[in-house]
């Protein structure tokens, strides 16, 4: 992508390396980065025919808390969870107060939209009768989430149209409440399906057909099962318009339900002078019977020009993608330099937004979705599984990598470079916030003070950058930022560089004059960031001499070159190690530690060191790694014990979520528990797919067979009465759920129905897989766990929470237990507020 710029001669300053140099150049360019780049959205309807186009409805103006780090308010689901809803009319308030806000009537636009100012802060509220029980899809965007009839579905707030939504009406009067999004506006039909079961092409996920590459490639497509019945070992058929096929069993489909399932691409020696192949893809059953085909169009792409691949998620087990500029240059050992996008940008464009190079690869990752999670979390697992494959494919020298990204992205640059600190040579973020907490203007802080938000806050810490802005010493950085930018302000540019300027010794600061948010592809194609690059190397570890690392959890960043934290004593806590290598002897100190390895393997030892943390003193074994456990005012040998919290497995709840995790739900519950837990499954399946490009697989506890899913996270949904998979994954934990009551560890219970819970604990059968759980006591209890913030790129969990349906109403007022578990997951050694 070229934009052309108008030069002008202007004054700026740059600093690098502490001197203060002037140069001449300018440009001027207006306009956002993502009306460049393209938002990609549905248009057509494919799928059916439109049977209703909702017209006339209700909205609610309510108050609503900007987005923070605890975000599970919902009058309406507090209302849905305790049967107070009434179906609303003209006039009438929220909740029988005279001083409550009301609802009003609202008709739709000529777009068929529902819109006004108000709506960015309203509920929305439509409905129909139905002469009959029928299945029918919803199509709607605009919101977050859509309660059908009380029942929770994800929602399209990012308005890209992905979302088909198969449920049943049922006879008599059928209510849709549309909770606020991003832009004050609301679409919403119903489709009836063309068949009950088929392939949409919303929301492909393809690479491209690479020439002269002879391996299959991965892609995925959504299946849409509008019927009543689970859809078991789905294959898929790829067939080449020249003849080439590939095979592959997909997976499965739950009734009433979307999920992208995955499927190979076979390669190609035919050459289209188009560049454009079509393909056939189709979907049969287990016994070879077509169910659906539908018909796609690739394009052939040459490894040397830019191109997408694709990968397999160890997250999801789904397949993503990313897009790659490669290097001008044949051969291997070149530099490798990973480009975060900002907020709505696809990473093909992300990667076309630069030059190729003749002595490095630049590769964008996805972020898993172009909002997705601000390049933390999930995001960042994104991020690393690129960089990590990208590595394999292009050979690249491992001492030559390097990271930028431009807004979001720039919050990503500056995340992921301080969060691994030993990953990337130099970093460079552009027109970036380094904390996003920092940058959201207006979130609410109406809860500080209280105990169970500062266990949030605390579940939170590994995305505050600042807090662990001493790693940044490992990168060398250049910050590019312009001066005119009305998106993100340059004010947080000149922080960081006021920041830096007091310990870091090797950072560029550079402010394009004039520059809006976006100013043309040298936005982030700034030749001077590549040459600054040029000039950095990741060291090796043997030349690191002195280590200074900090982390807010073990399970998001645990290792720095030779040293490895196992254990915090207080979890999600900062944490910290400084540490000189001098003579062969290691000595330094640690904060918030409790179980460390020294990676002696990677490093080449004359003799066997002496390590010294603080006055305690021991002899290792030189070529041998040692784990020291800390054991009062001492340290012990030992080693690693993976029945306790350590790198791999140490909590808090959103980590239960990865690891090729199953959704398990509960089946020996009431007729309408029963219709709850498996409508919580699907609706958290339906929300990663809508958020993070998941495909998450889904069975009931009835065919689920631990041995089926080795070493494979676990989310249960239900109690130790009605989940069968409770005693087999979970085996003697400390929160017991049941019916009417929760167990707290010795000498705790709390009684009720109304009672919700989510935690996280090992998993019995498995040394390196953890179970999440998202239960209730009760129908009221189940319904407190309506909202899946725990999705949300900057929500705070920690391992545990307890609370009761109040928390939709009142928010962290309606927790009653939060905290930690002990390292050795026991309740007694843990730290909970009550």
């Amino acid at each position: 992508m070229n934009i052309k710029c108008n030069l002008a001669a202007s004054m700026f300053v740059m600093v690098l390396f502490g001197n203060v140099l002037t140069l001449t150049i300018s440009a001027q360019q207006t306009g956002n980065i993502v009306e460049y780049f393209g938002r990609e959205t549905v248009e057509e309807i494919e799928e059916g025919n439109v049977v209703h186009v909702f017209s006339k409805g209700l909205f609610l103006p309510i108050e609503r808390f900007s987005g923070g780090l605890f975000t599970t308010e919902d009058h309406i689901a507090w209302q849905l969870a305790n049967g107070t809803f009434l179906t609303p009319v003209p006039g009438q308030s929220s909740d029988n107060n005279s001083e409550a806000s009301v609802w009003n009537a609202i008709e739709t636009n000529e777009e068929e939209q529902f819109q006004n100012r108000q709506l960015r802060s309203s509920y929305v509220y439509t409905s129909i009768e139905s002469s009959r029980e029928e299945i029918v899809m919803l199509d709607a965007r605009g919101h977050t989430r859509v309660y059908i009839n009380g029942l929770p579905y994800e929602g399209d707030h990012y308005d890209f149209g992905y979302t088909l939504i198969p449920f049943k009406l049922k006879k008599g009067l059928n209510e849709f409440i549309y909770t606020p999004g991003r832009f004050g506006r609301v679409t919403s039909k119903l489709v009836a399906p063309s068949k009950p079961v088929q392939l949409t092409r919303r929301d492909l996920t393809l690479p491209g057909l690479i020439n002269g590459e002879s391996s299959d490639k991965w892609a995925a497509i959504r299946v849409i099962n509008a019927s009543e019945k689970d859809l078991g070992n789905l294959n898929i058929e790829c067939v080449l318009e020249s003849g080439e096929s590939a095979f592959h069993k997909s997976g499965n489909v739950m009734a009433l339900s979307v999920r992208k399932l995955s499927f190979l691409i076979p390669s190609t020696t035919v050459k289209q002078e188009s560049g454009s192949v079509k393909a056939t893809i189709i979907l049969s059953d287990n016994s070879g019977r077509e169910i659906d085909r539908t018909e796609i169009t690739l394009q052939q792409q040459d490894a040397d020009k830019h191109h997408e691949r694709t990968f397999i998620s160890g997250v999801d087990g789904s397949i993503q993608y990313y897009s790659v500029a490669p290097s001008t240059k044949k051969g291997d050992g070149q530099a490798l330099v990973l480009s975060v996008h900002g907020a709505g940008v696809e990473a093909r464009n992300q990667a076309r937004a630069y030059r190729q190079k003749d002595w490095a690869h630049i590769v964008a990752p996805t972020n898993r979705r172009p909002f997705g999670f601000n390049w933390e979390e999930w995001g960042s697992i994104d991020a690393l599984e690129v960089f990590d494959d990208a590595k394999k494919v292009f050979k690249t020298k491992d001492d030559q990598s390097y990271l930028t990204g431009h807004s979001m992205g720039g919050h990503g640059t500056w995340y992921l470079g301080v969060t691994y600190p030993d990953r990337f040579a130099a970093i460079a973020p552009c027109a970036s916030y380094p904390d996003i907490m920092g940058y959201r203007r207006g979130v609410s802080n109406r809860f500080e003070g209280n105990a169970h938000f500062d266990m949030i806050t605390r579940g939170a810490n590994p995305g505050r950058t600042l807090s662990l802005k001493r790693n940044f010493l490992q990168s060398g950085i250049y910050i590019l930022h312009g001066d005119a930018d009305r998106v993100v302000d340059v004010e947080q540019a000149r922080f960081m560089r006021e920041t830096l300027a007091g310990f870091h010794p090797n950072f560029v600061y550079y402010e394009y004059p004039n520059g809006s948010h976006w100013y043309g592809d040298h936005s982030v194609d700034w030749h001077l960031i590549f040459d600054y690059f040029k000039w950095q190397s990741i060291p090796d570890n043997d030349s690191i001499k002195h280590i200074e690392f900090h982390t807010a959890s073990p399970a998001v960043s645990a290792t720095n070159y030779w040293i490895r934290i196992n254990q915090q004593e207080k979890h999600f806590e900062f944490s910290s190690v400084v540490f000189d290598l001098v003579n062969d002897s290691i000595k330094g100190s640690v904060e918030n530690v409790n179980s460390i390895t020294f990676l002696l393997s990677e490093l080449d030892l004359q003799s066997d060191p002496v390590i010294s943390i603080g006055n305690f003193n021991i002899i290792a074994e030189r070529g041998k790694d040692i784990t020291l456990q800390k054991n009062g005012s001492e340290w012990i040998r030992t080693d690693i014990n993976k029945k306790e919290k350590y790198a791999q497995r140490s909590g808090g709840f959103k980590q239960a979520f990865r690891n090729n995790m199953v959704f398990v739900y509960a089946t020996r519950g009431s007729t309408e528990e029963n219709q709850w837990y498996r409508n919580k499954a699907r609706f958290d399946a339906e929300a990663f797919l809508y958020k993070a490009n998941g495909s998450v697989e889904i069975v009931s506890d009835r065919n689920f067979r631990p041995q089926d899913y080795p070493d494979r996270n676990v989310i249960i949904y239900g109690n130790s009465s009605n989940n069968r998979a409770w005693r087999s994954v979970l085996g003697n934990v400390p929160v017991v759920i049941r019916n009417g009551e929760i167990e707290f560890g010795p000498g705790r219970t709390y009684k009720g129905d109304d009672l919700g819970a989510f935690f996280v604990f090992p998993r019995t059968d498995s040394e390196t897989a953890s179970v999440g759980v998202v239960g209730g006591t009760g129908l009221k209890g189940m319904k407190a766990a309506f909202a899946n913030d725990y999705f949300s790129g900057i929500t705070g969990f920690p391992d545990l929470m307890i609370f009761n349906s109040d928390m939709l109403r009142e928010g962290v007022d309606g927790i009653i237990v939060s905290g930690f578990f002990g390292n050795d997951w026991s309740v007694e050694k843990g730290d909970f507020s009550y």
